[in-house]
């Protein structure tokens, strides 16, 4: 049986300020039980709205969720259509929980592609949500990694600044989670070793965790597996 932690050893634990979610699985989940897509996508949803009160309990100020890449674009047109539903769904139905919880909504990503229902509740979601400060939720919605580095090049181009001015500080201070600190872990689920255009920019010294269950199976004493791992792990960020 694994050893209980002492007194002193919880008090020691090191909890992540900031935590990003690659929810992956959602399909695979529907698929070994003979279920439809939209089934792990509702299942998968009812899961993210419930992770960021897990988080918050523990001590995690940031959680960012991936729900939904550029990349994303590419499935079925019935498939986007569902996973708009579900967004739209959560900065309309969900919105009044988080709120009375003190949690900051936030939305990172490109606007364009995005249907004016949907832009017009996350503007709402986000006007309400904005003073809020027991904690952010960061929604990663028609994100890229690498789109974001391009905005934010274009964002500097417009500076018509020197050479000898680009600096990391300064690219830092053009993307989406600008005013933000960097993940201190990343998990993604399903088994899939990759980041996936997640944070691309931000991740540079995340600790990284795969986790094989899929996001549907995804449950509250996962995320204590996950920072009791992350407390256990030695950051040195390239140091001795």
């Amino acid at each position: 049986m694994p050893k209980t932690p002492t007194k002193t050893e919880e008090k020691e634990q090191i909890v992540p300020k900031h935590i990003g979610i690659i929810m992956d699985g959602n399909r695979t989940w529907a698929r070994k039980r003979g279920l439809p897509t939209f089934a792990g996508h509702k299942k998968g949803y009812d899961i993210a709205m419930k992770v960021g009160g897990w988080c918050l309990d523990r001590g995690v100020n940031i959680l960012t969720i991936y729900a939904f890449s550029t990349e994303n674009w590419n499935r079925s047109k019935n498939e986007v259509s569902y996973l708009m539903h579900l967004l739209k769904k959560a900065f309309t139905d969900e919105i009044d929980n988080l709120h009375a919880k003190g949690i900051q909504v936030r939305v990172i990503g490109i606007e364009k592609g995005l249907s004016k229902d949907i832009k017009d509740a996350i503007k709402k979601a986000m006007q309400l949500t904005k003073n809020n400060k027991r904690g952010i939720l960061n929604i990663a919605l028609n994100y890229g990694g690498r789109s974001e580095i391009t905005e934010a090049v274009k964002k500097i181009v417009e500076k018509k600044l020197k050479p000898s001015q680009i600096t990391e500080k300064l690219i830092s201070n053009n993307i989406f989670t600008a005013d933000l600190p960097d993940p201190d872990l990343i998990i993604r689920t399903s088994g899939e070793q990759r980041l996936s255009g997640f944070l691309t920019w931000q991740s540079a010294y995340s600790e990284l965790m795969f986790i094989k269950k899929t996001w549907p199976a995804f449950t509250e004493k996962d995320v204590d597996k996950a920072i009791n791992e992350f407390s256990r792990r030695n950051r040195r960020f390239g140091g001795n």
